[in-house]
């Protein structure tokens, strides 16, 4: 090696906290797979080490019935992500209050037009402000706050729907929140509104300054009975 130092050597890792079934089990895959523990472990922590290198792709449900509550959420995110590693960004709501904040944070308005009940192509005017903001991100991981949906669900919950579904096929990396009013949601059926959660990864409530987080679960009647 002529006194150099090999930066390829491997190196032993101690793995502690094993119990005896684990330990078993792995002993048993072992076999059936025909590869060896070490191989094992070694996969799970490339598997591991690649997920840490990869931009998130997260898409929330924001639920608020009141200006203050999303209005103080913003202003939380802002402080949140203010280093440089964030590309703040919104597409705008049709509650001017909500945008003149926003713009006074100096994050990144990425509307193209005023969104119109009337326009017939709501999907593609959705992919090219998508697009919009992409380009201006400078590869930044995202941070988006969108109010437009919360417009369309205004005048129709399935097609907003819809149009979260087709969201959810190519998301942008970084973190989408998607602001709704509550009053929206209400005038939708049961079905609609699974639906709706069903879309996004996290539902979250605001209210006042507090934020709960909602579990959706499907469950049988028997949960009914037990305590």
């Amino acid at each position: 090696m002529n006194g150099k130092y090999n930066n390829n050597m491997t190196r032993n890792l101690i793995v502690r906290g094993f119990d005896d079934e684990i330990h078993s089990q792995l002993g048993d895959q072992s076999k059936r797979k025909g590869v060896s523990i070490n191989s094992i472990v070694k996969d799970a922590v490339d598997q591991w080490l690649k997920r840490q290198n990869e931009i998130p792709k997260r898409h929330h449900l924001l639920l608020y019935d009141n200006q203050e509550s999303i209005q103080r959420l913003i202003k939380s995110l802002d402080k949140m992500t203010r280093d440089d590693e964030w590309f703040k960004c919104f597409v705008r709501s049709s509650n001017t209050s909500i945008t003149d904040l926003l713009e006074k944070l100096e994050w990144f308005d990425g509307t193209i037009v005023p969104y119109k009940p009337s326009q017939q192509d709501k999907m593609k005017h959705i992919k090219q402000i998508l697009q919009n903001i992409s380009q201006h991100s400078n590869e930044k991981e995202i941070c988006l706050v969108d109010f437009l949906v919360n417009d369309i669900a205004s005048s129709s919950i399935t097609e907003a729907i819809h149009l979260e579904k087709e969201y959810d096929k190519n998301r942008l990396e970084g973190l989408v929140f998607c602001a709704y009013e509550m009053n929206n949601l209400f005038n939708a059926s049961t079905s609609e509104m699974i639906e709706m959660f069903e879309s996004h990864d996290q539902v979250f409530i605001l209210n006042n300054d507090q934020i709960f987080k909602l579990h959706l679960t499907k469950e049988n009647i028997h949960k009914l009975f037990l305590s």
